[in-house]
């Protein structure tokens, strides 16, 4: 394994975003206002967003990855369909070209295998994009548990349908932000899966309840749909001492603890910062270029929960509905 390559700090990082639909144009408005960076175009091959998108930020826009290695980039933000991610995560990285790949990192477990083994040779980083993880709400319930004994995890994530989804389900497309989730809080592998998955007005599953157990012992369970009129974003953990309740859209993290005899306890709201998660995502990944250290989601993190998502589909097959039933459109 080649040491990991690093970009000197004294000149901007150069970087690039390839694929600007709806994440992959916020990663470009994010990085081309980061102290540092440059961003030195995007990719993408429907031409009227790809000229909208390079016009508004003042970069240039390629049809595909070519033009953008031509121009010279130090880092690549991936942000395409899933089951582009490993060519175009290849033909980066055998051009000495650091990379965050957005979540799932790959559409098999397979082909993730194949970008870490090939970033390793490179020398190169890699990152996942599992920005759920810089949500203030979400570091502040991890700071909250640091050193407790977890004992469960109940996350619901739940929303209308995307129009813009059509070839992955709920598993991949959300519970995999919290599958990842559940293995930074604990920090302990999954070990135990227990899927229950239903196609109810999607082709793939669109309603998913999901139970874990992991190494260390916690229980676990995600509760995920595209069925729900509006977005729900919950968190909660108990442990031996206290039990902790965050809503991951209005960030407000609440902490019940000093349990009674009689019943009683005592609450308080816990302070949440106010950080733009993608903007701290990104700039964990330039730090991480830039100084060669660890990123703050490694590839094998990526893999690791992408091969627990999998295993959720594989065990159980999603059951259609005997009738459709009506579909729920937000307001």
């Amino acid at each position: 394994m080649k040491e990991r390559a690093t970009v000197a700090t004294d000149k901007s990082l150069r970087i690039g975003v390839v694929g600007v639909g709806v994440m992959g144009s916020n990663h470009a408005r994010v990085l081309a206002g980061l102290p540092g960076v440059t961003l030195v175009g995007i990719v993408d091959p429907e031409s009227k967003q790809r000229e909208f998108v390079a016009g508004t930020l003042g970069c240039q826009g390629f049809p595909d990855i070519d033009g953008l290695l031509d121009a010279g980039v130090d880092a690549v933000t991936i942000a395409a369909p899933t089951h582009l991610h490993r060519d175009i995560a290849v033909a980066c990285i055998n051009h000495g070209i650091h990379l965050l790949v957005e979540k799932p990192i790959a559409s098999t477990v397979e082909e993730g295998r194949t970008i870490i083994a090939a970033a390793r040779r490179a020398g190169v980083t890699l990152m996942v994009g599992h920005v759920e993880r810089f949500n203030p709400a979400v570091q502040t319930i991890k700071d909250a548990i640091r050193g407790e004994d977890i004992l469960s995890i109940a996350i619901t994530r739940v929303g209308p349908f995307p129009p813009r989804m059509s070839n992955v389900g709920v598993v991949i497309d959300l519970a995999v932000h919290d599958i990842d989730l559940i293995r930074w809080f604990t920090d302990s592998e999954i070990v135990e899966v227990q899927p229950q998955l239903k196609s109810a007005v999607a082709e793939r599953e669109d309603i998913a309840l999901l139970q874990f157990r992991t190494a260390s012992g916690v229980l676990a369970h995600i509760n995920t749909n595209w069925l729900t009129p509006f977005k729900a974003r919950n968190v909660t953990v108990a442990t031996r001492n206290k039990y902790i309740m965050g809503d991951l859209l209005t960030r407000q993290v609440t902490e019940c603890f000093g349990f009674q005899p009689d019943g009683s306890y005592s609450m308080r709201h816990l302070s949440v910062g106010h950080a733009e998660p993608l903007r701290a995502e990104l700039q964990a990944f330039v730090a991480a270029v830039c100084d060669g250290t660890t990123p703050a989601v490694t590839g094998e993190e990526g893999v690791g929960s992408l091969e627990i998502a999998t295993r959720c589909l594989q065990q159980t097959p999603a059951q259609p509905s005997a009738q459709r039933a009506p579909r729920l459109v937000s307001g």
